[in-house]
Formats: structure tokens, C-alpha cells, sequence
């Protein structure tokens, strides 16, 4: 029987007080922090933490993440970092290595596969992950020690509470598939999280997307701060988003142009996308409504 679990990161500040959680059922579940680090660091820590735990098992291992990064570094890049050394195809050394020999070698042996799902869209175990780790960074924060929670333990025989087939099944508010194949794919994939209700309503998911200099010049002509954007709350309705192009300016930079349409109308929408050690960030964003016919 596969062993389902969901591991996920937090960082308050990105670096800042962080946590890391991995959460398989109310029974099974684990966490940690520290009062600095980075939600990448957090994100691989709770893979890493539950791979080292569940390695007595020789169940094979499913794990939700909404990090495609993660996911990345463990199932496509690795292999030619080590290669070349652990360093990067541009000659740069890998971020976070130690992190990611230990992971390597948890990875050695074991049945595991891999799993995206898009955050804050009420996936179950993702959610839950989620909570322990925001739960972690803030006791970190606040000076207090995380909750380690009771961890794996072996038990022969045992049925884990999320089979497969329950969590795939229709009437599961789950986001299946695998990460987007290319970074334009993921910056497309962020742009519509930014308008979702879901989103828009939580703080800390609309500041993970969003990069500290962040501004906005709205299709009225107003300019837009951060922290008037985090506190905007949902759109009034609806929102659908055209892609009209996604062009790659440097390994760092992606320009998404594209259109969105609404009840008020059309408008045509410029984001300027930065990859930073938190993931993509929306940098800067501009609209300007369409002429009518």
C-alpha cells in the first residue's frame, strides 16, 4: 500500500522565522522551524524530514507539494548537479546543497513519487501541511518551540487513512497532475492563483506571491503599493485569464502578457515575473483597458 502524505514550508518575512510540516493523518504528522531561513529551506526540510522518518517502511511513498521547485531539484535536476559536481549547468553552485545531498541520499533505494498540487485551492493534506507549517515559523517567531508532533512510526500491517483512490476520486477538492514542465507554465499558473478568491483572502499566500518591491499601476491610472494589495481582499467577480504571450527576458525574468475578462469588461495586462530563493514573484503589474467595439 502507497503511504500519502503532503509536505510544505513556511517563511514569515521570506528569510525570516520559518517552519516546515509534513502532515498523513491526525495521527501521523510532524514539524519543525527556526527563528531564520527561507520557505525553500522549509519546503525541502519537510521532504526531507518525512523520508528520513518513513524510511523503516518499505511502503512506497506518495508526496503532495505545492513547491515545483522541490519537486524539480529532486526529480529532474539532481542527477546532472551531482554529475557536474553539484553546481549548476551556468557554473553557479547549488542553493541550499547540503540540504540536497541529504535528500539525495534519502532518496536512494526508496519507491517515491512526487505529486503538484496548487496551494491554498483546499486540498486536504496540502492544507493540512500547510498549517503546520505557518504554525512552526510563527512559534519561531514568538520564541516558542514547534510542536514536533508524533511522527512515523512503523506499525506492521497497518491502513494508512488516505488510499489512493479516495484522494483521486471526483468529489476531492484536489488539484492533481504533475508541476508545469517549464517556468512560463508555472508564472501562468501563479497569475490565476492571484485571482482566486482563496488567494486573495489570505495575506500570507498573497505575500509568498508578490516580491517586496511590488507595485502596480491599475488600468484606472492609479499606482497600486504591496501593502494596499494585501489588504485588497477577493475581485468582485469572476475573472477569466487569456494568455497572449509569456517571453523569458533573462533565466530571472518572465513578461506575461495577457488579457483578462470580467463583467466591467476587458483589459490588457502586463506582469513582469522575478525568480527569487522564495520562487516566482510577481514584481510588476500594469493594465489598461481594451477600446470597445
Amino acid at each position: 500500500m502507497t503511504i500519502i502524505a503532503a509536505a510544505d514550508g513556511s517563511a514569515l518575512g521570506n528569510p525570516g522565522p520559518a517552519g516546515w510540516g509534513w502532515f498523513i493523518d491526525k495521527d501521523t504528522w510532524a514539524s519543525g522551524g527556526w527563528r531564520h531561513g527561507t520557505n525553500n529551506i522549509g519546503e525541502l526540510t519537510a521532504v526531507l524530514d518525512l523520508l528520513q522518518q518513513t524510511a523503516g517502511t518499505d511502503e512506497d511513498l506518495m508526496i503532495w507539494c505545492d513547491s515545483t521547485y522541490v519537486i524539480n531539484s529532486i526529480t529532474k535536476w539532481m542527477p546532472g548537479w551531482k554529475a557536474k559536481g553539484w553546481v549548476k549547468k551556468d557554473g553557479k553552485p547549488v542553493q541550499n546543497l547540503e540540504i540536497m545531498k541529504a535528500l539525495d541520499a534519502a532518496m536512494a533505494g526508496r519507491r517515491v513519487q512526487f505529486k503538484w498540487v496548487k496551494g491554498h485551492t483546499g486540498h486536504e493534506l496540502n492544507e493540512e501541511a500547510d498549517r503546520l507549517a505557518t504554525a512552526a515559523a510563527l512559534a519561531c517567531q514568538q520564541g516558542r518551540t514547534p510542536d514536533a508532533g508524533p511522527g512515523f512510526t512503523v506499525h506492521p500491517g497497518r491502513k494508512w487513512a488516505h488510499a489512493q483512490e479516495t484522494l483521486d476520486a471526483p468529489d476531492t477538492p484536489a488539484v492533481t497532475g504533475d508541476a508545469p514542465t517549464s517556468p512560463e507554465a508555472e508564472v501562468i499558473e501563479l497569475e490565476r492563483a492571484l485571482l482566486t478568491p482563496a488567494v486573495r483572502s489570505n495575506a500570507k499566500a498573497m505575500s509568498s506571491l508578490l516580491h517586496p518591491q511590488w507595485s502596480e499601476i491599475g488600468s484606472s491610472g492609479r499606482h497600486w503599493t504591496r501593502e494596499e494589495a494585501l489588504t485588497m481582499g477577493p475581485l468582485p467577480g469572476p475573472v477569466s485569464l487569456d494568455v497572449i504571450s509569456a517571453e523569458r527576458l533573462s533565466d530571472e525574468l518572465i513578461l506575461l502578457i495577457w488579457r483578462s475578462t470580467s463583467e466591467s469588461g476587458s483589459r490588457l495586462r502586463s506582469s513582469l515575473w522575478q525568480r527569487t530563493p522564495a520562487g516566482w514573484q510577481q514584481r510588476f503589474h500594469q493594465g489598461t483597458p481594451e477600446p470597445q467595439a
